[in-house]
């Protein structure tokens, strides 16, 4: 049974995955004519007003209870995240940060140690560390010679607030389904993001090109909301240390987007480290995770 419920939350969090994939060459493409400010507080606003609507559809209550977790969630992953991302993405390749991303399991191990009360083994940790030693090296490999562009610096900053919003949203996640916890966690930034959202919007120069625009909604609905139903309820299922390994995976998802959506290239050094960290997840599964 327990391994068919591990099974079920790897599978879950590897649809998020997929979903969140998509993120990063979806975010360049928008940054061609929108503003970081304005890509990183619109989806939050777009997404929100879609929670809204669900959450009302189905007379959901806010769970007041869980507003400091909730406020902590929000504060994670519809600002941090997204906007770290979209400022590191000025000067990176979206493939170059899919792959600079992959540091975020051992983040998410940590975060889920530090904040939702699971205990990884040390064979589990060494996996993880191995995975982030790799990415690391391709870091180094990518920028000629032992040095971290700002750029770098903006992605691991998107990836330390990733990771403690998927601590959090794991720990909810276990007292309500994982929709519901994103959706009240975009619910609490909506005050926020709306109307900042409608003052950067008014100061939008021009027409904007339709795929612009087309990026801009699948960032909102997708990566911001949609994709955290399948996320959120895998991080409940199989554990938020053990699951969050997948996001390793999500290195081949987006460096094949990138390469069709935006035309980047794809190195060979970039293809052997996405088959490297693959491969540690798939080894790194079965190592133990306790529960304090």
């Amino acid at each position: 049974m327990q391994r068919r419920r591990d099974l079920l939350g790897l599978g879950l969090g590897f649809i998020g995955v997929v979903i969140f994939g998509a993120t990063l060459p979806v975010t360049k493409l928008a940054l061609r004519q929108l503003d970081p400010a304005f890509v990183t507080v619109g989806r939050a606003a777009l997404a929100s007003i879609a929670a809204m609507a669900v959450l009302v559809a189905l007379r959901r209550r806010f769970p007041r209870q869980h507003l400091k977790l909730l406020a902590g969630i929000s504060l994670s992953i519809t600002v941090g995240f997204p906007g770290f991302m979209a400022l590191a993405l000025q000067t990176v390749p979206a493939g170059h940060g899919g792959v600079v991303l992959g540091i975020l399991p051992l983040a998410t191990a940590l975060a889920a140690a530090l904040f939702a009360g699971e205990k990884p083994s040390l064979a589990f940790w060494s996996w993880a560390a191995l995975g982030a030693a790799v990415v690391i090296g391709f870091t180094i490999h990518e920028n000629g010679g032992y040095s971290v562009a700002l750029g770098d610096v903006f992605l691991l900053a998107a990836g330390a607030s990733a990771s403690t919003g998927y601590a959090l949203s794991g720990k909810l996640a276990r007292s309500m389904p994982g929709w519901e916890v994103v959706s009240w966690a975009l619910v609490v930034a909506a005050p926020v993001m709306i109307p900042l959202s409608l003052i950067l919007a008014s100061r939008i120069d021009g027409p904007v090109a339709a795929d612009v625009w087309g990026a801009f909604v699948y960032l909102a609905l997708f990566s911001q909301f949609i994709g955290f139903f399948f996320w959120n309820a895998g991080l409940a299922i199989g554990g938020v240390a053990r699951v969050g390994q997948v996001q390793l995976l999500q290195t081949f998802v987006t460096l094949a987007i990138a390469a069709v959506l935006l035309g980047e290239p794809v190195g060979l050094v970039a293809v052997a480290v996405a088959m490297v960290v693959g491969l540690i997840v798939v080894a790194g599964r079965r190592a133990k995770v306790e529960h304090r």
